[in-house]
């Protein structure tokens, strides 16, 4: 089980893909805002969660990528303990229908196209954390 970070550190992003420049791309545009950690296989995604002592606020998570790729990584992350409800945003450079509904059929948050932008990717994270925040204040 993950631990809980204090409420005043920055809200932890976990970024996974297997190209490099989108991974430093993600890396630029959040890390004034967020702590961001990235990995470059679905592989090392697991490995990170298996041995992190903190627990992601939120998963960006490519879908194309080998040898695993992010579908298969997410349906292991939702196995493990406290991977259940960690929020997922999914990456990939494909629209196709079939990969949606295998993503939305493990709970994703949302679903971004490459390329994206830096402001659209910051907006939906945002929307993410807000969604959040509201469920966690409507349970108080």
């Amino acid at each position: 089980m993950f631990p809980i970070i204090g409420a005043n550190s920055k809200k932890r992003i976990l970024a996974v893909d297997d190209t490099a420049i989108i991974l430093t791309r993600i890396s630029n545009t959040l890390r004034d805002d967020y702590e961001v950690i990235t990995v470059n296989s679905g592989v090392r995604a697991l490995k990170y969660l298996e041995q992190e002592m903190g627990r992601p606020d939120l998963i960006l998570l490519d879908i194309q990528m080998s040898p695993k790729d992010g579908i298969e990584t997410l349906a292991e992350i939702r196995k493990m303990n406290g991977g259940a409800d960690i929020p997922v945003i999914m990456l990939t450079g494909v629209e196709d229908k079939e990969t949606v509904l295998a993503s939305a059929k493990l709970g994703i948050c949302d679903y971004l196209l490459k390329p994206f932008s830096a402001e659209e990717l910051l907006k939906r994270i945002r929307r993410v954390f807000e969604q959040e925040d509201q469920s966690w204040m409507n349970m108080q």
